[in-house]
């Protein structure tokens, strides 16, 4: 049967008949083609600013259009969070304004993860004022507020755009939150700071029409350092030195995980630090007029990628975006593991840079403000957030490095935690995610203390990224223990909390590692009851199993099934 989609017109209907194909704006198919394209139509989603300022703030969460508290909203960085007491089971049953609570969860953009402590201790205030103590740092570089009535919302951002903060488009099919190096700018292997380049981006985009309706959301990474996880990015920029040319930067694409996987690629670019900004909005501009947006399941940069491939897009982003050829350069130097900065390092000025983690990125209002006490109290005026969750806190003189980590650690940041506390990542979860099927933040803070508790004689070095859907937005399939919730069976044949495992997934590493999603082995499940039963029984099998320098994904190829199990 011939797909009317993109096949020839029905019979009758020649004249007035169009294919639709994938809605690409570029091959003229500008008819919105589902709710969420008819949506950012009707109304420009950055306009819906002034309607919370001006009416929905004063007459209630009753008076919201449903078209902006569903679509428009995610442009301010708004979501309604779930609604207590709906069970996993009930997740993709019920509508949306079943789901809703008439809180909201607001995500503040970091761009580049940078704070100083002005911004922090308004954070902070904020939270404990209008968000009932609640601050989780995400694996974005954001910080996450819940509890927010709508009714506070101009206030909030009156107060965080006074020490230049934002949420505008911190969520929304927009350029989300760029990330960068939590380090730039005082890394000892730093050779360029891109931090300009970030910033000429936020101020010349963010907030501009041109640059708001895209298909769906686009993600991107500006760093020297391989230090995020760049090739899960729409688009990344990783430091690279042209054999002739000097440093500059290496460009990937079409990264993103959720249902359909898929890692970034060399586009084999290299690019010059003061052009980073214009090739960033070419690749933007590209995936608005190339983007899919029939379906909503294929409208990421990664399905044209994966349509295309690399070289037609370099290819189209130089003739009709960028109307140059970009150099040819090579790949950058990669680490043999993740860099998650935590603990004591030196900076290039000599002073010391202190990464401190807390478990999952759950924090407080009140932890924050005490960190911003002990930071300041300790000489420092600048801390940095980091795409593993965790908080960095820069230019600390050598000497005030160990009271500084006993200051932090009375506010619940270690920066000497175990390798379970230090490796484990948490979504948001069925708390607040309307999209979740389980818990997941309380359930890695148990987690950890119970595996510390177990394992506190083994020596393994074991990530562990803990999701409460399909959506991988903890990056299930690039952790050594991937856990992505669903419901499974409990020992009385009920439906109860649990994970699907996925092991031995990893970005791409130096030492010839190579980048893969974790391996799904049939019927690989447990509880959300025996999940530490599981974690304890498979990293003893590693460190039984394993051989010399042999990382857990490397392990993870080899074994049998019976020691994964």
């Amino acid at each position: 049967m011939a797909d009317l989609n993109v096949g020839s017109a029905p019979p009758g209907r020649a004249a007035a008949w169009q294919p639709q194909g994938e809605g690409q704006w570029a091959l003229g198919h500008r008819e919105p083609l589902n709710d969420n394209e008819r949506i950012k139509r009707d109304d420009d989603p950055l306009n819906v600013r002034e309607r919370i300022e001006t009416t929905y703030s004063r007459r209630g969460f009753a008076s919201i259009d449903p078209d902006d508290l569903h679509g428009r909203f995610r442009w301010m960085g708004l979501y309604t969070q779930r609604r207590p007491g709906i069970d996993g089971g009930r997740t993709a049953v019920l509508e949306p304004h079943e789901l809703d609570d008439e809180y909201f969860m607001m995500r503040i953009r970091a761009d580049g993860g940078q704070l100083d402590l002005a911004q922090l201790r308004t954070v902070a205030r904020i939270s404990r004022t209008y968000a009932r103590d609640t601050a989780d740092i995400t694996d974005r570089q954001n910080i996450q507020l819940h509890w927010v009535r709508i009714e506070d919302v101009p206030a909030i951002w009156e107060q965080i755009e006074a020490v230049g903060l934002s949420t505008m488009e911190a969520c929304g099919d927009c350029p989300r939150v760029i990330c960068g190096s939590p380090v730039a700018g005082v890394a000892e292997a730093e050779i360029v700071d891109p931090t300009p380049a970030i910033r000429e981006i936020v101020d010349t985009y963010l907030g501009d029409p041109d640059y708001a309706n895209l298909p769906r959301k686009f993600k991107s990474s500006v760093a020297w350092l391989p230090d995020t996880p760049y090739q899960t990015n729409d688009l990344a920029f990783v430091g690279t030195i042209h054999p002739d040319l000097g440093p500059g930067f290496d460009l990937w694409g079409g990264g993103g995980l959720s249902t359909n996987p898929r890692l970034a690629e060399r586009l084999g670019a290299w690019v010059p630090m003061h052009e980073i900004p214009e090739v960033w909005a070419a690749v933007v501009r590209l995936f608005r007029e190339y983007g899919y947006r029939r379906l909503r399941s294929r409208a990421r940069l990664k399905f044209l990628f994966a349509d295309w491939g690399a070289a037609r897009v370099r290819e189209t982003l130089e003739d009709e975006f960028l109307g140059r050829p970009l150099v040819d350069g090579p790949a950058p130097e990669l680490p043999d593991r993740p860099i998650d900065h935590v603990g004591v390092h030196r900076q290039w000025d000599g002073n010391r840079y202190v990464g401190v983690a807390p478990i999952a990125g759950r924090t407080s209002g009140t932890s924050l403000d005490r960190a911003a006490d002990a930071v300041e109290a300790h000489g420092s005026h600048r801390v940095r957030l980091t795409p593993y969750q965790k908080l960095l806190v820069l230019d600390v003189a050598p000497e005030r490095t160990e009271p500084l980590i006993a200051a932090l650690r009375e506010a619940g940041l270690s920066a000497r935690p175990t390798t379970w506390r230090r490796n484990t990542m948490a979504c948001t979860g069925i708390e607040f995610c309307k999209l979740a099927i389980v818990e997941t933040k309380a359930r890695a803070v148990s987690l950890v203390g119970e595996i510390e508790r177990r394992l506190a004689d083994l020596d393994v070095d074991i990530s562990v990224n803990v999701n409460g859907c399909p959506n991988a937005c903890a990056r299930t399939q690039v952790a050594d223990i991937g856990l992505k919730g669903q419901l499974v069976p409990g020992p009385d044949g009920t439906t109860v909390e649990g994970f699907q495992i996925h092991l031995g997934g990893g970005l791409a590493l130096g030492r010839g590692q190579r980048s893969d999603f974790g391996l799904k082995l049939r019927g690989l499940k447990t509880s959300a009851s025996e999940l530490p039963d599981y974690v304890e029984r498979v990293a003893r099998n590693y460190a039984t199993q394993r051989t010399e320098g042999e990382t857990f994904a490397e392990w993870v190829l080899r074994a049998d099934k019976t020691s994964l199990s």
